[in-house]
């Protein structure tokens, strides 16, 4: 499984906005400088989220977007297929399943990739933004502020399955 810089800053915006749940909407110019994020790509991310009745856009002076939803019901699995498309190395589980029915000397590797993407699937489905944002998770920090002219670079965060070690 690959989680795009796209799925990336789609999950970093989705927990700005769970941080700020009762606060009302967020401008997409406060998202993107707390969250460090370039403005243009997160307008296109939030667009894909609003079509998916993830967020909803808020008119006025007081505009922004918010969570259509709490945060706790917001699975962080909900949020990288809509980006990112399958959980699975190969496709999604269904092609793995019909793969190890029909590809006979190769099924128990299909069987662990498939046992990996239900592992993945399993967190990535029990874990909800407000998981992520309580103050005893392990992953709560302060916003991150860039310097004037500070890039960010892309990367592509790969969850690879390693063989055994030698000890």
């Amino acid at each position: 499984m690959k989680i795009s810089q796209k799925g990336l800053y789609a999950l970093q915006a989705m927990m700005m906005l769970a941080r700020h749940y009762h606060q009302g909407a967020i401008k997409i110019r406060d998202i993107a400088y707390e969250e460090v994020l370039p403005e243009k790509f997160l307008e296109l991310i939030l667009l894909e989220l609003k079509n998916a009745r993830m967020v909803e856009s808020v008119r006025g002076a007081k505009g922004g977007y918010q969570l259509r939803r709490a945060p706790a019901d917001i699975p962080l699995s909900d949020i990288i297929r809509l980006i990112d498309g399958p959980l699975a190395p190969f496709g999604d589980a269904e092609q793995l399943r019909e793969l190890i029915d029909r590809d006979l000397p190769h099924r128990s590797l299909y069987q662990v990739f498939l046992d990996v993407r239900d592992a993945a699937a399993r967190i990535l489905d029990s874990t909800t933004l407000a998981d992520l944002i309580t103050p005893q998770s392990s992953g709560a920090r302060k916003p991150r502020k860039r310097s004037k002219g500070q890039k960010k670079t892309a990367a592509i965060l790969p969850m690879a399955v390693g063989g055994a070690r030698s000890e």
